[in-house]
């Protein structure tokens, strides 16, 4: 009888260790899950913020024709398309955030400088570019969302207990969202 008893005890208690590590394991598998999810979100990210700086030689050359007095300009949007492949060939997400938000700006600046120029707006292929970059900026917003959700799921899930504890263990850190660069809610302004 006394048997019967040991063996009733040692198998709940295989039970529960059973349990808790299939929980454990389920919890680890759903942040391995999350965090791909956010590398993939991200991969999104680069991948309409690659063809924007694809986009962006094709828009400077059709403006500089048109605009050679506003070089100042051209040549920033030009530095700083260089700096975010640089950033992005280094792997420095925080340097290719930041960089797609100041060229974000510049390119903003550079459309209300368009304005001065009826033949530039009335040019074809000008306005093939044009369309072409809207729908890239359009599409960056749209990945930079899904970025940002994706992160909010991961970061919410290694904070709740008990996939904190996993997520401790298995050295998963929160990820930072997109952010807007500084001065990118101010509307770009350009005197004439």
């Amino acid at each position: 009888m006394k048997n019967k008893g040991c063996l009733i005890s040692l198998g709940v208690g295989l039970a529960l260790i059973v349990i808790v590590v299939m929980t454990l394991v389920g919890k680890y598998n759903a942040i391995v899950t999350l965090e791909e999810g956010c590398d993939l979100a991200w991969a999104n990210v680069e991948t309409v913020l690659q063809r924007r700086y694809d986009l962006i030689p094709n828009v400077v050359n059709t403006v500089k024709g048109f605009a050679e007095h506003e070089k100042d300009l051209l040549t920033e949007v030009t530095r700083l398309r260089s700096q975010w492949g640089e950033a992005k060939a280094a792997g420095n997400t925080a340097g290719s955030v930041q960089t797609a938000g100041m060229l974000e700006n510049a390119l903003g600046r550079l459309m209300v400088v368009v304005e001065k120029y009826p033949d530039l707006k009335s040019n074809q292929n000008f306005l093939a570019l044009q369309e072409e970059l809207a729908g890239t900026e359009n599409r960056i917003s749209v990945e930079r969302r899904r970025y940002n959700e994706a992160v909010a799921r991961f970061n919410a899930t290694i904070r709740r207990f008990p996939a904190n504890l996993v997520a401790g263990i298995a050295g998963a850190e929160r990820r930072s969202p997109f952010e807007a660069a500084a001065g990118a809610a101010e509307a770009p302004t350009v005197e004439f």
